[in-house]
C-alpha cells in the first residue's frame, strides 16, 4: 500500500516556533495540501462530511501539527515503564482498536513537534530510575511508523534513545514504510515490533493497513539493519478454524524469516477484548463489521481506573494461550514470549 498522505492539515501557531513545525509546514505546502490554522487540537473545526460516518473517515485522513503540552508520561505496562508521546491517532481502520474509544470524537491524527522537550522529560525518567533500564513505548496512542515517513519524529527518537546508556525504545506497527529508519543510529536499544494475525483477522478487521507479506518484508529489513525484532500477536481472536489460521501464521512467519539472526526475537500475546463503550462506537463506525462482541460469551475483567472490559472466559483464554505458545515453541524455539494478557 502507498504511504499515508493527509487530505487536510491543521497547524497550531505555537508549533511554528519549533524547527520541526516549520519544516512540516514547508513540506506540506510543497505537496500542495490544504493547510488550516487551529489554536489547539481541541479547537479543530470544519472536517468535511455529510454525516458522522463521513466525518469520521475524513478525520482519519486529517493531520494536526501541534505541541505536546502535558509532559507527564503515562505508564505503559506490561510492555514498558512509560509511553513516550510522539503522536496520537492512526490512519488505519482496525475495527477492534482501543483507540476507537480513547480518542472519542477526535479521531484525527496529531503529531507533536516539541521533541527536545519530550526528550528532556524522557531523560529525567531515565535518571530517576538509574541504574535500572527504563523502557519507553512509542505506539500506545498511534501507529507511529505509519506517520514517520512524513515527520521523522520516530527516527529522531530512536537516535536519542540510542545515545543514552539506560534508555530503551519499543514500538509496534502494521505498516511497512520503514526504509528511512534503516540507517538510524539505534545502537541496539530499539525493539522494532510488527503486529501480526491470522488471515481471517487481517482480511476482515484491519483495512487501511499494510498486508501481512508487506509487514514480513519490512521485518526482514529491520532485522537486517540490526534492530532487535519482535511480533505482537493481537488481538488473538476465536474465529472459525482459528487453530489452523494461527498455525499458518507462524508457518508463514518462519518461512519469511529464514536466514535472519533471530537470537533476540520476542513475542507478545494479547487476546481480543472490548468495552461496552467500544462496542457501541465500533457498531456505529463500522456497521457491517463481523467482529463478535457478545457480552454473554465473555468474562468481565476489571481494568485500570475502574473501567472493565470483556475478555474470553478462563477456559477459552487458556486454550488460546497454550495453543499460541505451542506454535511459538514449535516454529521459534529460541524466542522469548514476554506475556499473554
Amino acid at each position: 500500500m502507498e504511504p499515508f498522505v493527509p487530505q487536510l492539515v491543521y497547524i497550531e501557531p505555537q508549533a511554528l516556533a519549533y524547527p520541526l513545525g516549520k519544516e512540516l509546514q514547508d513540506k506540506f505546502e510543497k505537496m500542495g495540501l490544504e493547510i488550516r490554522e487551529t489554536t489547539s487540537h481541541n479547537q479543530v473545526r470544519g472536517i468535511p462530511g455529510e454525516n458522522d460516518l463521513q466525518q469520521y473517515r475524513n478525520a482519519k485522513s486529517t493531520l494536526v501539527v501541534g505541541i505536546r503540552r502535558t509532559l507527564k508520561f503515562d505508564t505503559s505496562k506490561p510492555s514498558a515503564e512509560y509511553a513516550i508521546p510522539l503522536a496520537t491517532g492512526c490512519m488505519g481502520h482496525c475495527h477492534y482498536c482501543y483507540l476507537q474509544t480513547t480518542l472519542g470524537s477526535k479521531p484525527y491524527i496529531r503529531t507533536y513537534v516539541n521533541l527536545d522537550e519530550i526528550f528532556a522529560q524522557a531523560q529525567k525518567y531515565i535518571d530517576e530510575r538509574s541504574p535500572e533500564i527504563t523502557r519507553f513505548e512509542a505506539a500506545c496512542t498511534s501507529d507511529i511508523v505509519g506517520l514517520d515517513h512524513l515527520t521523522h519524529s520516530l527516527k529522531k527518537t530512536i537516535e536519542f534513545i540510542g545515545s543514552t546508556e539506560l534508555g530503551r525504545l519499543r514500538f509496534v506497527t502494521k505498516y511497512h514504510h520503514v526504509d528511512h529508519l534503516l540507517d538510524a543510529k539505534h545502537n541496539g536499544k530499539t525493539r522494532f515490533r510488527f503486529s501480526v494475525n491470522s488471515r481471517y483477522v487481517i482480511k476482515n478487521f484491519e483495512p487501511g493497513t499494510s498486508s501481512f507479506d508487506e509487514r514480513l518484508e519490512a521485518a526482514r529489513k529491520v532485522a537486517s539493519a540490526g534492530y532487535p525484532l519482535g511480533f505482537i500477536v493481537a488481538p488473538i481472536y476465536m474465529h472459525e478454524g482459528w487453530q489452523e489460521g494461527y498455525e499458518e501464521l507462524f508457518q508463514r512467519l518462519q518461512t519469511a524469516l529464514e536466514g535472519i539472526d533471530l537470537r533476540d526475537l520476542s513475542f507478545e500475546l494479547i487476546q481480543h477484548r472490548f468495552t461496552k463503550t467500544a462496542k457501541n462506537v465500533i457498531a456505529k463506525r463500522y456497521p457491517k463489521t463481523k467482529l463478535e462482541m457478545d457480552e454473554e460469551k465473555r468474562k468481565y475483567k476489571w481494568g485500570r481506573y475502574g473501567i472493565g472490559k470483556y475478555v474470553y472466559p478462563d477456559v477459552q483464554a487458556k486454550d488460546l494461550e497454550s495453543t499460541i505458545r505451542g506454535y511459538i515453541q514449535s516454529y521459534f524455539p529460541q524466542a522469548e514470549t514476554q506475556y499473554f494478557t
